[in-house]
C-alpha cells in the first residue's frame, strides 16, 4: 500500500518547489514475539522471548513485554541497559525522535538491541498498514508520535490475545508523560510510569538507584530558596545571540577554583574569545563543556581572574552564606590592566553532560538515602543522589549521571549508574582515568577482527604489484626498549657518485586498513594509541599493531619509503617515495645505537649505516636550529616496575642521548617532505599539521620571570626566542635554561591537524617548517594512516575513494583527531600521576630540592628536578593560623611574613602522600627551607595523620 505527502518548500533563489514523498505499508512486518502464526516468523534481527521470564513486578504479575516512549529512552537509558531489563519494544517512531534528540543515547539503545541477551526487538511501525498514524489537522508532531506510540501499543495487546488465549501476553506501556498514561489507560492499554515499574521490581530493588531523578520540584531542598536566576528559553537566547546582546560559548569550569570559570566564545573575531565568570549566581548551573548564552556585564563590574586555589570540600550542601563569603576573597584591588570582559550564564544552549566517575561522599545523617557525590574531575560540581547501598558504596569508585539542576538547590541532582571497584585499586583507577579521558578502550569487536588478514601471513605476487622489493638493503630501527610497536626503520649507504642515499620507512598499515570497512571506522574514533604507564591501548588490533605492521627485525615486511639522495653536508639533492617490501637487519634500543655509533671496535654494515645517519642528522638539526626551530624541554618520567607486583620501584627522568635525536631529525625531515608532496598533489584536501604562533600575552610569565634573574628572553619571532634561550645562561645556576625552557613549552598553543582548503596559515612554529604533517607512525595514528593514502595516489601506487578527497569530512576528521589526542595526553599525565602516588606511597616521605614554577597567591608551584615532579605548596591551611602574604603579580612575587619568594628560586621541600581525601589522593608538599616561622617543618617531621582519611566530624543535634 502507498501513501504519499505532498508539500511546497521555497528555494534559495525565491521559487517555490513542490515535493512528494512516497510513504509504503507493508502487511509482512513482524511483531518480534517467537511462535506468532499471524506474523509467520517475518522477524529481523533478534526478537523477544516466547515466555518472559522478566523479573517478579507487584504491578503487573502475568508475563509481558514492555514498551517505552521516547522520554523513558532518553531519560532512563541506564534502567534499560541493566540485565534484569529485556524483553523491551522499540518503536520506530521512538528511535528517530531518539536519533534526532540525543546520538549518545541512540547509539547506546542500538548497541542494546544488537546484543541477543537482552531480547530488545525493533518495530517498524510507521510502515505497518495497521500501526501507521497521519497527522490529523491541527495536531502537532509531538501529539501525532504520542499517539503513534499509543496505537503500537494498542495493537500489540490486541495482537498478541490473537497469538494464544491461555498466553495472557500482554504490552505494558511504560511512560512518563502524565496525559499520554491518562490516555493510554482509557484505551485499556496498562501504561505504568519508569518509577512506578521499577519501584514494583520487589526482586531488584538496585534498579531504583538508577532510576533518573525527572520531577526537579520535588527533589529540591527543603528550604526552597532561591539561590540561581532562570534560565531563559532557547528562542529568547537564539533572538539575543542573533542581536549580539548575548554571546554564544563553551563553558570551562577550572580546576583550581570551583567559583570560577571562562567561556571560550564561538566565532571568528579574535577579540572577546574568552569570558571570564566569577561567583555562583553568575556561574549560574552551567556545567563543563556545556554550549552556553553569557551576557557581558557592565565594565565596571569587569574582574581579573582569580590567582586564589578554592577546592568545594564542605561537608554542608547548602551554605550558601559560606560560599558568598569565598567569592568576596577572590574580587581583591587589581591593576587596571588584568580586567577581563566578565559575563554571567543567562541559559543554556546545549547540556554536554556525561557520565562522571568519583567517590560517594556519605551523609551524616543515619539512615538517609540522599548523599553528595564527588566527581573525580575537579571541574564537575558534586551531585546529589539518592541510594539505598551507601554503606556499600563508601570508598568505591562509582559512575553517576546527572538529571537537573532546580533553581533552588546548591547541587545537581543525579542517579547511581555503576559501580566500578575499589579506591586505589590499580585495575580500577585505570578504568577511572580511560573513561574520565574518553579513551575507546573495549577489545576490538567480531565486525573489526573479521578484516584482519588470516594467518599465517607472507608477501604474495599481487602484494609486491606497485611496490619496490628493498629487502636487500641494510635497514634498522631505533626505538625505546621494549617497544613492540614498530613504525619506523632507517638505513644510510654510499652511492657510487660519492653521495649518500638515506631511506626512511615506515609501516605500510594502509595496505592492511582499506577505506570504510569496520576496522578502518574503528582505527578512525580511536584516533591514537593511548601509551599509559603500564599498559598501551591499541588504535589498531594487536595483529597489526606487534606483528604484521611492526618492523621486526629478520622478517619480511610491507612498508612505506621515502629516500633522498644527498651530499655530505646533508643538503637533498632529489627525493622519491614508493611503496616497499623491507627486511630490518637489527631492531636496536637509543643505548644499543648509541654503542654501536661510539665503538670503535665495530665496523659492521649497520654501525657504519648508523654512523653515516649521525652525522647528517646534526647538520640537520643545527640548520633547523638556525632557522628559528625551538628546543623546548618538559619533564619526562620513567617508572621501574617491579617484575611481580608491577608496583613502581624507581622514579627517574628520561636520559636523552644523540640516537633519539638522529631518528627524530629524519623523522621530521620525512614528514616535511611528504607534507610538501601531498599539498603539491592535493591543494586542497591535503591533511597537514600545523602550530600556531602563541600570542604575546602567553610570553608574560616568561618574560617576567627571566628579567627577575636579569635575563632578556625576546619573543617577537620563533628564532629570537630560540637565540635568547640559547643566551639565557647562568654560570652559579646551570638549572636555569632548562627551567626557562620548561617555562617557555608552558607558553605554547597546541599544535593540530587541519586540512589544507580549510585553511590559510600552514606554518609550524616550534619546528620553524612552513609546512608539515605526520606520515611515519601509522601504527598508533590515524591521521598517519589517511597521509599514506593520500601520498600513496599521488605517486599512483593505490587509488582514491570519495571521502578521501572532501575537505569538510577531512575537517570532521581533523576535529576528532585533535580531541582523541588531546585526551590522550592527558590520560597519560593522569596515569603517571597515579603510579607518582603509588611510588611516595611505598617510598614514604622523604625531602628534596625544587625550584618554583609559578607564585600564586596563597602557593608556590614546584618543580623537583629528581623526579621530574610538579607540586603546589599552600601556604593557607584549614585550622592554622593565617600566615601575613603579599602578593606582587607584577614581578611575580610571594612574601610570606619576612621571607620573598620569586620564580627560579630554589626551595627545599618534603613530599609525602596525602590519602586523607580517598577521592584525590595526592602528593602533598611542605615548605622545608628557606626556614619560616609557622610555616616551614623540618625534613624529618612525620605527619601523622597523612593516611588516615579524615573522620566526619558528627553533626551538632540541634
Amino acid at each position: 500500500m502507498l501513501k504519499s505527502k505532498t508539500f511546497l518548500k521555497k528555494t534559495r533563489a525565491g521559487g517555490v518547489m513542490k515535493i512528494v514523498r512516497e510513504h509504503y505499508l507493508r502487511d509482512d512486518i513482524g511483531c518480534g514475539a517467537p511462535g506468532c502464526a499471524a506474523c509467520d516468523g517475518a522477524h529481523e534481527g533478534p526478537v523477544l522471548e516466547p515466555q518472559p521470564l522478566d523479573p517478579a513486578s507487584s504491578l503487573c504479575p502475568r508475563p509481558h513485554y514492555l514498551l517505552p516512549d521516547t522520554n523513558v529512552l532518553l531519560s532512563q537509558i541506564d534502567v534499560l541497559e541493566d540485565p534484569a531489563i529485556r524483553n523491551v519494544i522499540v518503536l520506530q517512531t521512538v528511535l528517530q525522535e531518539v536519533r534526532n534528540r540525543s546520538a549518545p543515547v541512540y547509539k547506546r539503545i542500538r548497541d542494546v538491541t544488537n546484543n541477543q541477551e537482552k531480547h530488545f526487538y525493533t518495530f517498524t511501525n510507521e510502515h505497518h498498514r495497521e500501526t501507521y498514524v497521519e497527522q490529523e489537522q491541527g495536531e502537532n508532531a509531538n501529539d501525532r508520535n504520542d499517539r503513534a506510540i499509543r496505537v503500537a501499543a494498542k495493537w500489540y495487546n490486541e495482537h498478541l490475545k490473537k497469538m494464544s488465549a491461555e498466553n495472557h501476553l500482554q504490552v505494558i506501556f511504560i511512560t512518563n508523560d502524565k496525559k499520554n498514561k491518562e490516555k493510554a489507560i482509557e484505551e485499556g492499554i496498562p501504561a505504568f510510569t519508569c518509577e512506578e515499574y521499577v519501584k514494583s521490581l520487589t526482586a531488584n530493588p538496585e534498579l531504583i538507584d538508577r532510576l533518573a531523578c525527572l520531577s526537579e520540584e520535588g527533589n529540591e531542598i527543603e528550604s526552597g530558596r532561591i539561590i540561581f536566576s532562570e534560565h531563559l528559553p532557547l528562542s529568547k537566547l537564539q533572538q539575543g545571540i542573533k542581536s549580539g546582546t548575548y554571546l554564544q560559548g563553551t563553558f570551562r569550569a577550572s580546576r583550581e577554583n570551583y567559583l570560577e570559570a571562562t567561556v571560550w566564545v564561538h566565532g571568528d573575531t579574535e577579540e572577546e574569545k574568552e569570558i571570564i565568570l566569577q561567583g555562583l549566581k553568575n556561574l549560574n548551573r552551567a556545567v563543563h563543556e556545556d554550549i552556553v548564552a553569557v551576557e557581558l556585564l557592565p565594565k565596571n563590574q569587569w574582574v581579573a581572574p582569580s590567582s586564589v586555589v578554592l577546592h568545594d570540600e564542605g561537608q554542608n550542601e547548602d551554605d550558601v552564606e559560606k560560599e558568598e563569603e569565598r567569592e568576596r576573597i577572590l574580587k581583591t584591588a587589581v591593576n587596571e590592566k588584568m580586567l577581563k570582559p566578565t559575563g554571567r550564564v543567562v541559559g543554556i544552549i546545549k547540556r554536554n553532560w556525561r557520565p562522571y566517575c568519583g567517590m560517594l561522599s556519605k551523609s551524616d545523617i543515619k539512615e538517609s538515602r540522599r548523599h553528595l557525590f564527588t566527581a573525580a574531575d575537579r571541574r564537575i560540581p558534586r551531585i546529589r543522589i539518592e541510594t539505598r547501598q551507601a554503606s556499600a558504596l563508601e570508598g568505591r569508585r562509582i559512575i553517576v549521571a546527572i538529571d537537573g539542576w532546580p533553581r533552588n538547590s546548591r547541587y545537581p541532582n543525579g542517579h547511581f549508574v555503576k559501580n566500578l571497584g575499589d579506591v586505589g585499586d590499580k585495575e580500577t583507577e585505570t578504568e577511572v582515568l580511560l573513561l574520565e579521558h574518553d579513551v575507546p578502550h573495549q577489545p576490538f569487536s567480531q565486525a573489526v577482527l573479521s578484516f584482519l588478514p588470516k594467518m599465517p601471513w607472507s608477501i604474495t605476487e599481487k602484494d609486491m604489484k606497485n611496490r619496490e622489493d628493498l629487502r636487500h638493503l641494510c635497514v634498522c630501527s631505533v626505538d625505546p626498549p621494549g617497544c613492540t610497536d614498530i613504525d619506523d626503520a632507517l638505513h644510510c649507504r654510499e652511492l657510487e657518485n660519492g653521495n649518500l642515499e638515506v631511506g626512511v620507512h615506515i609501516a605500510d598499515v594502509s595496505h592492511f586498513i582499506r577505506p570504510g570497512n569496520a576496522l578502518d571506522q574503528e582505527s578512525a574514533r580511536r584516533g591514537t594509541t593511548v601509551y599509559l604507564c603500564e599498559k598501551r591501548i591499541d588504535m589498531v588490533p594487536e595483529l597489526l599493531s606487534s606483528n604484521l605492521c611492526s618492523l621486526r627485525c629478520n622478517v619480511d615486511r610491507l612498508a612505506f619509503s621515502c629516500i633522498w639522495e644527498m651530499n655530505h653536508n646533508a643538503e637533498i639533492l632529489k627525493v622519491r617515495f614508493t611503496k616497499s617490501a623491507i627486511n630490518s637487519k637489527a631492531s636496536l634500543t637509543y643505548a644499543e645505537a648509541q654503542m654501536r655509533i661510539d665503538s670503535a671496535a665495530m665496523n659492521d654494515d649497520i654501525t657504519t649505516s648508523l654512523r653515516g645517519l649521525n652525522k647528517l642528522a646534526k647538520i640537520l638539526k643545527k640548520r633547523r636550529i638556525e632557522k628559528g626551530a625551538l628546543t623546548l624541554s618538559s619533564p619526562e618520567v620513567r617508572f621501574h616496575m617491579d617484575s611481580e607486583t608491577h608496583d613502581p620501584i624507581d622514579l627517574q627522568t628520561k636520559e636523552l642521548r644523540e640516537t633519539n635525536s638522529m631518528v627524530e631529525e629524519f623523522m621530521l625531515l620525512a614528514n616535511i617532505s611528504v607534507a610538501k608532496k601531498i599539498h603539491e598533489e592535493f591543494s586542497e584536501h591535503a591533511l597537514l599539521r600545523k602550530h600556531p604562533a602563541p600570542p604575546p600575552s602567553n610570553y608574560e610569565i616568561l618574560v617576567k620571570a627571566a628579567k627577575s634573574k636579569n635575563l632578556e628572553i625576546k619573543t617577537d619571532t620563533a628564532k629570537s626566542l630560540a637565540d635568547s634561550l640559547d643566551r639565557a645562561d647562568s654560570a652559579t645556576f646551570p638549572y636555569l635554561n632548562t627551567l626557562l625552557r620548561i617555562l617557555a613549552t608552558r607558553c605554547m598553543m597546541q599544535a593540530v591537524y587541519f586540512c589544507s582548503g580549510m585553511d590559510n596559515d600552514f606554518h609550524h612554529y616550534g619546528l620553524a617548517s612552513p609546512i608539515y604533517t605526520h606520515f611515519t607512525s601509522p601504527i598508533r595514528r590515524y591521521a598517519d594512516i589517511i597521509v599514506h593514502r593520500l601520498l600513496a595516489v599521488a605517486i599512483g601506487a593505490d587509488c582514491t575513494y570519495p571521502e578521501l578527497t572532501d575537505k569538510h569530512k577531512l575537517a570532521d576528521l581533523c576535529k576528532n583527531l585533535n580531541l582523541r589526542h588531546k585526551m590522550a595526553q592527558y590520560a597519560q599525565r593522569a596515569s603517571v600521576a597515579f603510579h607518582t602516588q603509588l611510588f611516595f606511597k611505598s617510598k614514604g616521605i622523604v625531602s628534596e630540592e625544587a625550584y618554583i614554577l609559578f607564585v600564586r597567591k596563597n602557593a608556590i608551584v614546584v618543580l623537583i628536578p629528581k623526579y621530574g615532579l610538579e607540586g603546589t605548596v599552600f601556604f593557607e591551611e584549614k585550622d592554622k593560623p593565617k600566615p601575613r602574604l603579599i602578593y606582587d603579580d607584577e614581578i611575580p612575587s610571594l612574601k610570606i611574613e619576612d621571607t620573598v619568594f620569586h620564580i627560579f628560586d630554589k626551595v627545599k621541600v618534603k613530599i609525602m602522600l596525602d590519602s586523607s581525601n580517598l577521592q584525590h589522593q595526592k602528593i602533598r608538599m611542605s615548605l622545608v627551607e628557606p626556614q619560616i616561622r609557622g610555616i616551614s617543618i623540618s625534613a624529618d617531621t612525620p605527619n601523622m595523620d597523612i593516611d588516615e582519611p579524615e573522620r566526619k566530624k558528627k553533626k551538632c543535634e540541634k
